[in-house]
């Protein structure tokens, strides 16, 4: 199987999308992969020579931050939140939409208005040279890379939405999600 029909059988997303999903995963699980091997040699070190990494715990903080949000813009962009859906047997199809779009344009603008600060945050700790306590590393670089995640992220939520709205797909996805106006009432 080539790398090409490989992708294309396990991302559904179209485009740019699916190449930017695809790039965002390879490096969250390359993250994965060094944060694992991290801490199996922190703790091989620590019990066998009596001695661990210094820097481990730094390590692991950026992987986390790295992983967290590699992913983030992508379980976004396939709805895969968790939606509490308690209300919606109660209230009509045109409310739960309206519903929709406003939280739509709350997350959205929260993540950006919040991936604004957080950029603001990471050029002043650039400004002022800011490093990791063992191995120096740059840390408004490192919070700069979530800012733009952040927003990257906002704009997931915003296409993600619209699409949903204007390509609903299957009547699995239709009956789930909380913009879908197939829902049918219990």
């Amino acid at each position: 199987m080539s790398f090409s029909a490989w992708l294309s059988t396990h991302y559904e997303e179209r485009g740019l999308v699916k190449w930017l999903a695809f790039f965002l995963e390879v490096v969250a699980a390359l993250t994965l992969l060094l944060l694992m091997l991290l801490t199996c040699t922190d703790v091989l070190g620590r019990y066998l020579f009596d001695n661990s990494l210094d820097a481990a715990s730094e390590l692991t903080e950026i992987c986390i931050a790295i992983l967290v949000f590699a992913e983030m813009p992508i379980i976004t962009w396939r709805g895969g939140h968790v939606v509490v859906d308690i209300l919606d047997r109660f209230i009509g199809k045109k409310v739960i939409k309206v519903l929709g779009l406003l939280s739509i344009f709350v997350m959205s603008s929260s993540l950006y208005y919040v991936a604004h600060r957080i950029f603001f945050i990471g050029a002043r700790s650039i400004r002022r040279g800011e490093e990791s306590e063992y191995l120096a590393i740059p840390m408004g670089h490192v919070v700069q890379y979530i800012a733009i995640m952040s927003w990257v992220t906002a704009g997931a939520v915003i296409t993600y939405g619209i699409y949903i709205l204007l390509f609903p797909h299957t009547p699995e996805q239709q009956s789930t999600h909380p913009l879908s106006s197939s829902q049918e009432a219990k």
